[in-house]
């Protein structure tokens, strides 16, 4: 995996050194340590995977329901494994989420046993860990998987800005979306029906504002709260921005301790502890 990472050029063949002496004497998968050392979250090991070698990413797995006859192709033990959720069969093809998705000896035993063919998809352990979870082992849900089924949408044109709250959201194991402008983000919003969408007040094409209003005048995406992120900090913006009907506000720049308990805090109220199923 770190060669492949380095081949990649995702990271120095120094730093895999580096991560590979942190690694030694724990029980922890690499990407883990990459994340502690804050050079990469395991979605974006997932998804320099899929890059590289063709593979599908797949996320937020644990959301959807799934038939039982698909469930029954592999057992929880197997699962945990191995780290492999079944995702789908058509056509006599099983769609395999798996976080090495070049271990072709699994991806072959499991196809065998059910006779199908098995098309690898990849995604991060925790994603598995949480499917798994919820459908096979049927465990009561923590906040961290919980955390894990929420899709929010950033929309910010300031590029620094928009990693940072995706870093920081991340880290919290939710699924990210981001636009740069309002035209996009209202498409987006539109297409992908987050939980949450956080933006800027002030952006080229349109701007935070006006894509709010559009949002809240359509009643496929009106229900979805709305966080404002504004440079102007002073209570007056604050106010002004509640009363249009900001669900909240957030003074730019962002502290990421401020932002992960304000998203979690109108993701609860909103919806409660569960998240709605799609």
């Amino acid at each position: 995996m770190g060669e492949i990472l380095v081949d990649a050029g995702i990271i120095s063949p120094e730093t895999l050194q580096k991560a590979l002496q942190k690694q030694r004497g724990t029980d922890k998968r690499l990407g883990q340590v990459l994340e502690g050392m804050d050079l990469l979250l395991e979605e974006d090991i997932a998804a320099a995977l899929g890059r590289q070698f063709g593979v599908r990413q797949v996320k937020g797995i644990a959301r959807f329901s799934y038939p039982p006859e698909i469930l029954k192709l592999i057992t929880p033990e197997e699962a945990l494994t191995r780290f492999i959720f079944p995702l789908k069969v058509e056509k006599k093809t099983l769609y395999l989420a798996m976080a090495n998705p070049l271990d072709h000896d699994t991806a072959q035993e499991v196809g065998f046993r059910n006779g199908l063919q098995v098309i690898p998809c990849v995604t991060t352990p925790e994603e598995i860990k949480a499917a798994i979870n919820r459908h096979l082992l049927k465990v009561e849900k923590t906040v961290a998987q919980t955390d894990r089924w929420w899709t929010v949408l950033i929309v910010d044109d300031q590029e620094m800005a928009q990693l940072a709250s995706e870093a920081a959201l991340k880290k919290q194991g939710f699924t990210i979306l981001k636009a740069s402008n309002g035209a996009e983000g209202l498409r987006m919003a539109l297409q992908e029906k987050p939980h949450l969408v956080i933006t800027d007040t002030v952006m080229p094409r349109m701007d935070g504002i006006e894509m709010f209003r559009n949002l809240k005048a359509n009643p496929q995406v009106a229900q979805i709260p709305v966080i404002a992120l504004s440079s102007k900090a002073a209570a007056e913006e604050e106010a002004r921005l509640l009363e249009i009907g900001y669900y909240d506000f957030i003074a730019k720049p962002v502290n990421p301790i401020r932002l992960v308990a304000r998203v979690k805090r109108a993701l609860k109220q909103c919806y409660g502890e569960d998240p709605p199923e799609d």
